[in-house]
């Protein structure tokens, strides 16, 4: 991978011969290498991750697309299907994975695209440029802790999907390095019990959503539940809980 990076080739075409590296080739090769051997992450090295059926800009400013996340990104884009959905709003959105993927399978989806990081949101709109998606996506550099969240966003979603930080705090020095060390700590930290993020969502989500919309909603694990009963608290109604590709209970689905 660091190699078809370096020549600019299709991993495939390496498997059974590589050309000579130039000096300046070498050099760079080995940068990558010496860093990776420090734990850094591939994707934040090279600069892109594959996810889903699209492949992504990377970088220290927003958490690496994780496999985990495409189950989320499937059922909602069934979802936009069956219900004939126009708008979608992702909370949090990061590089943009979730709701650029979702775009991308259903073209006649507008979406909204939340994030509180400015560096984060530049990152997202580099990968919706690169998809051909800029104009069917707006980017609100915005935090759903403010008082004016809703009033700026707006009412009339069919969709919202997000993967908050649900880490709890006293957690996050225990994370694997290439986590703690390269993935942004406002996309991790989810407050003492992880949950603090979830509560604000549900109190903004239920304005936001049309009558009959749904949401999605990545949680931690054995967080399922929790998070459940803080959405049918504020009045959505539990309609599945989906495991991710490791038999976790990952995505949790609502309706308003």
């Amino acid at each position: 991978m660091i190699l078809a990076h370096i020549l600019q080739k299709d991993i495939s075409e390496l498997y059974f011969s590589c050309p000579e590296l130039s000096p300046k080739q070498e050099q760079e090769a080995m940068a990558i290498v010496q860093k990776r051997l420090l734990h850094w992450p591939l994707c934040k090295l090279l600069g892109e991750k594959g996810f889903y059926k699209y492949n992504f800009a990377v970088s220290e400013d927003v958490l690496s697309p994780r496999p985990d996340t495409e189950i989320l990104v499937e059922a909602a884009i069934k979802c936009a299907k069956e219900v004939s959905a126009q708008r979608i709003l992702d909370l949090g959105t990061g590089s943009g994975c979730i709701v650029l993927s979702v775009l991308a399978d259903v073209d006649f989806l507008q979406g909204v695209a939340v994030d509180v990081s400015a560096k984060a949101l530049q990152i997202a709109e580099k990968n919706a440029q690169n998809l051909g998606l800029r104009k069917r996506v707006r980017f609100v550099n915005k935090s759903w802790f403010d008082a004016d969240f809703v009033s700026v966003l707006g009412q009339d979603f069919d969709i919202i999907v997000s993967n908050p930080p649900y880490i709890p705090s006293k957690d996050i020095a225990g994370l694997d390095s290439e986590v703690k060390e390269h993935d942004p700590l406002l996309a991790l930290d989810g407050g003492a019990d992880g949950l603090v993020h979830y509560r604000q969502i549900a109190k903004t989500a239920f304005a936001m959503l049309k009558a009959g919309g749904f949401i999605f909603l990545e949680g931690g694990i054995d967080q399922e539940k929790q998070i459940a009963d803080i959405f049918e608290q504020a009045g959505f109604s539990l309609q599945h809980i989906l495991k991710d590709y490791g038999g976790i209970n990952r995505c949790i689905i609502l309706k308003k």
